[in-house]
């Protein structure tokens, strides 16, 4: 079994962090040692010399294993953009060997740590890179997140193209309900669940104000 997972969605505002947060309290759960990473963040809030950021600190939350702030989201930034955007801004680049010396520092705590990237899989995060890239370094199969909306279908076949095409595995996708006025969503999921290439890990109904033990329900991973 991996050692952990990372997880990408077919958006932004899908419901990454949400559903990363519930697969934590499944596996913590099943008797299992967690911790979630969020290894960029931008729309940070500030106080005086600490940023924070709320994906991260869900994150934290959740787990059942304390981390350093720095070592679960060791980039943040203020402004909600695209990271290379957002580090650009502050003239920081992103760099990838740092974010791999983290996960490494957080691997031999836990059975499972699992990686939030940030947006999708193709956003950059520097000049040369994207989130994709990262997840290749850190040889994690891939939990896509589906937002369930109109036009997911193409979304979540080209993002799993994509991960494919970068020679990693598929552990799993969950379909988010992210909009509660979309039209056939049934037969969206039964559509998606003809093409996609790994097992679904739970269909999320559309929940305001959920929280990540509500969402675990809703999951199985026993696959």
């Amino acid at each position: 079994m991996s050692s952990g997972w990372f997880i990408t969605g077919t958006d932004t505002g899908v419901g990454k962090t949400l559903i990363t947060s519930a697969l934590l309290h499944a596996l913590a759960a099943q008797g299992k040692r967690v911790i979630g990473m969020k290894p960029v963040a931008s729309g940070c809030t500030e106080s005086g010399s600490q940023r924070s950021n709320e994906d991260a600190e869900q994150l934290i939350a959740v787990s059942n294993i304390e981390a350093d702030y720095d070592t679960v989201c060791p980039y943040r930034f203020l402004t909600p953009i695209a990271p290379h955007l957002a580090a650009a801004e502050e003239g920081v680049e992103i760099c990838i060997d740092r974010i791999i010396d983290c996960y490494q520092i957080l691997k031999p705590q836990a059975d499972r740590v699992l990686v939030e990237g940030v947006g999708g899989w193709a956003v950059p995060i520097n000049e040369q890179y994207s989130m994709g890239d990262v997840a290749v370094r850190l040889g994690l199969p891939v939990v896509i997140v589906v937002g369930a909306r109109l036009g997911c279908i193409s979304h979540a076949l080209l993002t799993q193209q994509c991960i494919l095409d970068r020679g990693l595995p598929l552990a799993g996708w969950v379909y988010n309900h992210i909009d509660p006025d979309m039209q056939r969503s049934d037969a969206v999921l039964a559509s998606l669940h003809d093409r996609m290439s790994a097992p679904l890990l739970g269909s999320i109904p559309f929940m305001r104000n959920a929280d990540p033990q509500q969402i675990s329900t809703f999951l199985d991973l026993d696959q």
